[in-house]
């Protein structure tokens, strides 16, 4: 598949997904079905919209065959479990492309009112809708991954959480969940995800608890953009961000630090991919991801569409060429979204 299709499909999606993986609202990139093109993992937003329909495993563009092979990822046995309590095992963690468990250890967020509630976030509506639950506990997610692994060969795990009002952000608990999962597969390597704690050895706690590698999103580097699309999330400051890399990447290690910026929000392109390399240069990870409307979001209520698959292309590219400069591939990460992929084309443009 030439780089741009492999764009134009995460920008413009797939218009019916027949496959058994997929997900609906949550935290992060949703609305998708889990697929691997040519052996690669994509997560690809179902638009009824989209000139692009997969027939036989091959994909199809206004009928044309394009001479690709999407083969669906396989529903996972553990999805046929139940806790002693009856808790679907479906409903604490998912299966993210082939081999990727990921779960929302806390599903409610202090920002998620309306008039603080980042524009392109759904992570309560899947609670809402009943597909989940409120808060994972410890040896849940111990009991799931520990089942995940032996049933269907998962080899990384990422918990990410809505953000709580302590200090820690919600830091405390992923690591509670680290710990109790680590202590019944030791070899699961686990990525977590959160705000910057207000209490910096919170990180070092994620980190002695098992985490290999860590998310700290910021989603955008400009402040205007910032104050538009996530008015709660930026009151903490870009200043306390980077002492929050700074402080994982030496706690962690390069490259082993990630955060998403999303292409589409507004930010001017050079700005975006200047903002890219700074962080490389600090030894972060920039997981860039095209902004996905999700059903149930401010955005979609407010007619906010999917960036030009021209500008995904040129931002991409850019950004994947200051990764190859420094030595930094998402497949050199340990665990999480950069270590995946699919929800991103960094590692089709060979970032």
């Amino acid at each position: 598949m030439s780089f741009s299709t492999r764009v134009d499909l995460a920008v413009r999606g797939i218009q019916v997904l027949d496959v058994p993986v997929t997900r609906r609202s949550g935290a992060g990139p949703s609305d998708d079905g889990h697929v691997l093109i040519g052996g690669v993992g994509g997560a690809i937003p179902i638009r009824s919209d989209s000139p692009y329909v997969v027939s036989g495993n091959r994909l199809l563009m206004d009928g044309t065959d394009m001479g690709v092979d999407i083969e669906p990822v396989r529903r996972p046995k553990f999805y046929d479990l139940h806790t002693a309590d009856g808790v679907s095992y479906e409903k604490i963690a998912r299966l993210h492309g082939a081999n990727v468990l990921a779960t929302t250890v806390v599903q409610t967020c202090i920002r998620y009112d309306p008039a603080q509630r980042c524009r392109f976030c759904s992570i309560e509506e899947s609670l809402n809708a009943g597909s989940t639950i409120a808060v994972k506990r410890p040896e849940q997610l111990a009991e799931v991954a520990e089942a995940a692994v032996r049933l269907d060969g998962v080899t990384q795990m990422i918990m990410t959480t809505g953000t709580s009002a302590a200090a820690d952000r919600g830091g405390r608990h992923l690591a509670r969940c680290v710990r109790a999962v680590k202590a019944v597969v030791p070899g699961l390597a686990i990525q977590v995800q959160c705000e910057p704690p207000g209490d910096r050895q919170t990180i070092t706690e994620l980190f002695d608890a098992g985490a290999v590698s860590i998310g700290i999103h910021v989603e955008s580097l400009d402040d205007e953009v910032r104050r538009r699309w996530m008015p709660g999330k930026s009151a903490v400051t870009l200043d306390e961000y980077r002492a929050a890399w700074r402080e994982a990447v030496r706690v962690f290690g390069r490259n082993q630090v990630s955060t998403y910026l999303l292409i589409g929000l507004g930010e001017d392109p050079d700005e975006f991919v200047a903002g890219a390399a700074e962080l490389i240069e600090m030894g972060v990870y920039p997981f860039v991801v095209p902004f996905r409307p999700l059903a149930g979001t401010l955005a979609v209520a407010d007619g906010a569409q999917a960036p030009s698959a021209a500008l995904v292309e040129n931002v991409s590219a850019r950004v994947a060429k200051e990764l190859q400069s420094a030595g930094m591939l998402g497949s050199d990460q340990k665990a999480g979204c950069a270590a995946c992929g699919a929800c991103s084309v960094l590692q089709n443009a060979g970032g």
